[in-house]
């Protein structure tokens, strides 16, 4: 264990679900402001690729400072499942800056949301991962594995677009790019996925032998 782990990982907790919490609440205020439905609100904040996945960085390193066992505990601490969040986090900051910072200009606390939920949290979190999870356990399976994540998430999205009309991510409405355009544009965030899991990978065969030493 590092000096401050403990107390480092529970102040990267902490700052995700602030994050997490203030983004809701920026939403939930902007949907009262013009009177729309606040469950609707609620919903359109979990359809976001990446509030799910600070989701899941919150729930990792909550449990890893946790001091009550629990089987939810135990899975969110598997080398398999922490590396998976992390490929997934890595993909938000980098689709983020590649795609979509320069598309607006957000202000005041909306920036503060925007740059922990983009930048901070998935910086955080690599160091997390590069620190304080165990190395040389994971398999090419589990490559597969994390990718049932961004495909479910596809998924979803394209079955909500089309009953509401409303796309979470301009380079995947299909409504202004049409089907074929936003299936290659998924196809190549599929295909980044895939090559940072496989980078994931060979990281941590490499640190595993290198441990063993």
């Amino acid at each position: 264990m590092i000096p401050g782990e403990r107390r480092l990982v529970a102040l990267a907790a902490a700052a995700t679900w602030f994050a997490l919490a203030l983004q809701l609440y920026l939403v939930l205020w902007s949907r009262w402001q013009i009177e729309a439905s606040l469950l609707g609100g609620l919903v359109h904040f979990f359809s976001f690729f990446t509030i799910l996945t600070n989701t899941a960085v919150a729930g990792v390193l909550t449990a890893h400072v946790s001091t009550c066992d629990s089987k939810w505990r135990r899975i969110c601490l598997r080398p398999a499942v922490s590396s998976g969040v992390m490929v997934s986090i890595v993909v938000v900051g980098v689709a983020y800056s590649l795609l979509l910072r320069n598309l607006w200009q957000p202000q005041g606390w909306q920036w503060l949301a925007n740059e922990l939920l983009h930048d901070v949290l998935p910086v955080a979190f690599v160091l997390y991962w590069a620190l304080c999870v165990p190395k040389g356990t994971l398999r090419l399976w589990h490559v597969l594995a994390w990718a049932i994540y961004p495909l479910v998430y596809f998924a979803y999205l394209l079955l909500r677009g089309q009953s509401i009309g409303v796309y979470p991510y301009p380079f995947l409405d299909v409504s202004k790019l049409g089907m074929g355009q936003v299936w290659l544009n998924a196809l190549g965030v599929l295909m980044a996925f895939l090559g940072c899991s496989v980078l994931v990978l060979a990281v941590d065969r490499w640190w595993g032998r290198r441990g063993t030493r």
